[in-house]
């Protein structure tokens, strides 16, 4: 893809899945990788197997020392940076609405929707003392775009960056920064690793996914190639998207026969939620 090679890219939530999956197929096109992940172990791993120059960072997304360190190790190392994914994220609870602690709310937003503007912000603080444009890509989720009975704050927060998404990329095209989005799907990664027999975890993720039009769950490689295309001059006149990798899921009219219509026992669905 044009424009990538010898770019300084830095990749949140690095250590699995599409963070790692971005990492590696961005160092294939010739970028240099700043891996940034609390995971220091995988995270170095992930290091250690790509093609370019890169470099790790342990840092917390969602504290403003944490993005201002991984900034400052990824310009003493590279001298300056190209490129943002922002793709940190954490699903949260699967707490039915009613026993959702305030807590919990809070913590989802604190990584998935601050440490997006924290990412954000410093992206444009560095571009701007670099004295050049720059790229964005925020990772947003089939949940940016779609709502469901569980999830609420993880839904919630995957809507929200849709704003920063929007207001970043109204800001930056007058100084030539571009900013856009992937919504993902099903992508079976080790975000919902810890759900393993939760019904709409981690445990039935092949099942739904052979309800989409292509019948198959997403790879972290079938969004990398998206976001690398995203951060390429090849997308030079785009800005402000938000590009669905979801195998199809999102244009579903689940009301036709085609769509799964009469295909799901919801009774015992609702049975098995409200009581």
């Amino acid at each position: 893809m044009r424009g990538l090679t010898g770019k300084v890219a830095v990749v949140t939530g690095a250590a699995g899945g599409i963070g790692a999956a971005t990492a590696r197929r961005l160092a294939a096109e010739g970028a240099h990788v700043v891996a940034v992940d609390t995971d220091e172990d995988r995270v170095r791993q992930v290091v250690e197997s790509l093609e370019t120059e890169g470099t790790w960072v342990r840092a917390d997304v969602s504290a403003e020392d944490g993005v201002a360190g991984y900034v400052t190790a990824a310009v003493d190392r590279f001298g300056r940076i190209d490129l943002h994914h922002l793709n940190a994220g954490i699903p949260g609870s699967f707490a039915t609405l009613p026993e959702l602690t305030v807590d919990e709310f809070d913590r989802v937003l604190a990584v998935n929707v601050r440490g997006v503007f924290l990412g954000v912000r410093a992206a444009f603080r560095q571009y701007a003392a670099q004295g050049g444009p720059g790229n964005v890509v925020i990772t947003g989720s089939i949940g940016s775009l779609r709502g469901s009975a569980d999830l609420l704050a993880y839904q919630t927060s995957k809507h929200a960056v849709l704003g920063i998404l929007r207001g970043a990329a109204m800001y930056g095209g007058p100084l030539g920064i571009r900013v856009n989005a992937v919504a993902p799907g099903i992508v079976p990664t080790d975000l919902f690793a810890a759900t393993p027999d939760v019904s709409g975890g981690k445990d039935d993720m092949s099942r739904r996914a052979s309800s989409t039009p292509l019948r198959r769950a997403g790879t972290g490689d079938d969004v990398a190639g998206v976001v690398a295309f995203l951060l390429s001059d090849d997308a030079a006149y785009m800005t402000g998207e938000v590009v669905s990798v979801d195998g199809g899921a999102s244009i579903v009219s689940t009301v036709r026969p085609s769509g799964g219509a009469g295909a799901w026992d919801f009774e015992a669905y609702d049975r098995a939620l409200y009581q």
